[in-house]
């Protein structure tokens, strides 16, 4: 019984590591993620800003110069304006890819392994019937 209680301990002991280590690789995983969605975020919000810069010189190039020139402007601050959207698109999915911060495959097979050693728990101490 002894040795029983002792294996048990050293086996959960074991897995318990291989666990946390396997926690600790997912978290690090979708911290990378979240990271990369916040600087995308951060960019696309200085694209948007240049883009507003241009519009607002093309208002002013509309009153002072020909129509060729603030036509030309309000284009540039188009084309900053989607790649703002399209930076902006791919700081959402970054974002969305490392959240929620939870271990999600850990926690499942923690809960798998929990399930596992009461299972043999209670084999272990089912008297068995001899023939």
């Amino acid at each position: 019984m002894g040795e029983l209680v002792s294996r048990l301990s050293t086996e959960m002991s074991s897995l318990m590591r291989g666990e946390v280590e396997l926690a600790r690789l997912e978290l690090t995983e979708k911290a990378k993620h979240t990271g990369k969605g916040a600087g995308a975020f951060g960019a696309a919000g200085l694209v948007a800003l240049y883009g507003l810069g241009v519009l607002i010189a093309a208002a002013i190039l509309a009153l002072a110069l020909v129509m060729d020139a603030w036509l030309a402007a309000v284009l540039v601050g188009v084309v900053l304006l989607a790649i703002a959207g399209g930076v902006a698109l791919f700081g959402k999915k970054q974002v969305s890819e490392g959240t929620p911060m939870k271990p999600e495959r850990a926690t499942e097979n923690l809960r798998r392994d929990v399930e596992a050693v009461k299972h043999r728990h209670v084999e272990d101490h089912t008297p068995r019937s001899t023939p």
